[in-house]
């Protein structure tokens, strides 16, 4: 049985203009200790379909599936409250831009320990003792001192370290990373990519890597979803995906990558592909 399991997604947001399809009938799964990769260009609809599976768009979003499962069970058809027990628990999410996703007004301990509180049920000591294994586990130094900061007075790299911690917290069953690369130089690139497969390998966890970098799909990906106008475009195997792509988009993805470059510049997506429309 699928970890997440998701049929004809679509989530429609009202505007002054009318509907907006952001996500326009896209289906995928995610096992248990699989990697997916859901890549494409920004604007593909890809944080919004995870946004979606986990309840957390705005009430303008209107959401609609033939199938939207966690673990067997059916996400549309929960309560509010159902669902907050699973959200942040079970599945859990490393969102985009650490510095903004993080509370400035509270320290990195209180948000790692507020975590533990409300899903774990862990007293004072048992919520600190817990919070300094996981900054060790996510290799921030002086874990314990680092828990009275606040989150301006670490660095960009450390700050992603610290939102890993808080989503692994619960040792939850699928986590969802969103361009966890994002803003970083490429050395934290490598730490942030490395410390992910380390965690997952070792929890068992499926995980959802959402990237717009093929180079991070190539080196993390079991299978692949490609994105494109808030449709699916392609799924295969990651093999697959590079040497035998079946759709002109993932080509011209592909074509675009620096080390397939022909001539004196990049071209653009818009030069290598023309819209297919029906999603294949």
């Amino acid at each position: 049985m699928a970890l997440l399991e998701i049929e004809n997604l679509v989530v429609e947001f009202q505007t002054a203009a009318g509907p907006f399809r952001a996500v326009n009938g896209v289906s995928m799964k995610v096992h248990e200790r699989e990697v997916l990769a859901i890549v494409g260009e920004s604007g593909s609809g890809k944080s919004v379909s995870m946004l979606a599976a986990m309840g957390l768009l705005p009430w303008t979003a209107k959401v609609t599936a033939d199938k939207l499962t966690f673990n067997g069970r059916d996400l549309l058809g929960m309560s509010a409250n159902e669902r907050r027990k699973i959200i942040g628990k079970d599945i859990a999410m490393i969102f985009q831009e650490p510095i903004a996703s993080l509370n400035p007004c509270f320290t990195v301990g209180f948000q790692i320990e507020e975590v533990l509180r409300i899903h774990m049920g862990l007293d004072k000591a048992g919520r600190r003792k817990r919070a300094i294994e996981l900054f060790e586990a996510v290799g921030i130094p002086d874990p314990a001192e680092r828990l009275g900061h606040f989150p301006h007075q670490m660095s960009g790299g450390q700050c992603q370290r610290v939102m890993i911690a808080i989503a692994i917290a619960c040792n939850p069953k699928l986590l969802i990373a969103d361009e966890p690369t994002t803003a970083l130089d490429v050395t934290i690139q490598k730490q942030i990519l490395d410390l992910l497969m380390k965690l997952q390998a070792e929890h068992k966890m499926g995980l959802i890597m959402i990237t717009h970098n093929m180079g991070v799909v190539a080196e993390t990906a079991d299978r692949v979803v490609v994105q494109y106008k808030g449709r699916k475009m392609e799924e295969a195997d990651v093999l697959t995906l590079f040497e035998n792509p079946k759709s002109n988009y993932t080509r011209a993805l592909l074509a675009a990558l620096p080390d397939n470059a022909t001539g004196d510049r990049l071209p653009t997506i818009s030069e290598l592909f023309v819209d297919e429309g029906a999603a294949q």
